[in-house]
């Protein structure tokens, strides 16, 4: 339950930088949800914004409350973005995906005017790579992108749901990598995005300008 508070707190601190007018980016998993169900309170109070949903469950629980939507190629600009993260530290780097949206998330934090992480305190850590690293990747290729990731010591998860191989909202898959012994995280990233048929990865590093953890009843900030 304090997990849920610091989620709340957190959400509610974010969406103080929303106002009338902007354009809104809208997160996915569980913190993103609640920051979404604030925002459908405003927006029936007369807030106007438009959003720009990072994942169908985000579009669908927007939609529902009410949040006028955007398609992103409709957009000029995304003002804000608001978004959780399964992993931060206080450099502002981050591990992302861990329900299944990063190619969207990364896409809207890359066309974002300000950029703000919400998070519960569990997800602070020293250095990354205690979360599994998510990587989206086609499915042609996944287990020739499997092997290649073991022959460089990287053990590596293809997500499944239900029985079935996990398909994201652009029918891709995802692997889920150890990464908890690899001290560059950089290179480690540089090494991914050049493999063919990895879409992303879940390596968020330059991207965040505000991180607002809720920590029992506080929130805490970490900026650039």
């Amino acid at each position: 339950m304090e997990t849920e508070t610091e989620k709340l707190n957190a959400a509610k601190k974010a969406i103080t930088h929303i106002e009338n007018g902007m354009v809104v980016g809208l997160g996915s998993g569980s913190t993103s949800s609640l920051m979404i169900m604030l925002l459908g309170e405003l927006v029936a109070d007369g807030l106007q914004i438009n959003g720009v949903a990072s994942s169908l469950k985000s579009e669908q629980l927007a939609s529902k409350l009410g949040i006028p939507l955007l398609p992103l190629n409709q957009t000029t600009t995304i003002d804000i973005n608001i978004d959780g993260a399964d992993e931060f530290t206080e450099e502002l780097q981050l591990i992302k995906g861990g329900g299944g949206a990063l190619l969207r998330e990364k896409i809207l934090a890359h066309y974002s005017d300000l950029n703000i992480i919400i998070t519960d305190s569990s997800k602070k850590s020293e250095r990354l790579g205690g979360y599994p690293l998510p990587l989206e990747v086609i499915p042609f290729a996944e287990q020739k992108i499997i092997k290649e990731l073991k022959d460089m010591g990287l053990a590596s998860n293809l997500r499944m749901e239900e029985g079935k191989v996990y398909r994201t909202d652009q029918e891709n898959s995802i692997l889920d990598l150890d990464v908890s012994n690899w001290d560059d995280i950089e290179a480690l990233e540089n090494l991914l995005q050049a493999m063919p048929g990895i879409v992303e990865t879940g390596l968020f590093l330059n991207s965040t300008d505000l991180v607002i953890m809720g920590m029992g009843n506080q929130t805490f900030e970490f900026k650039k």
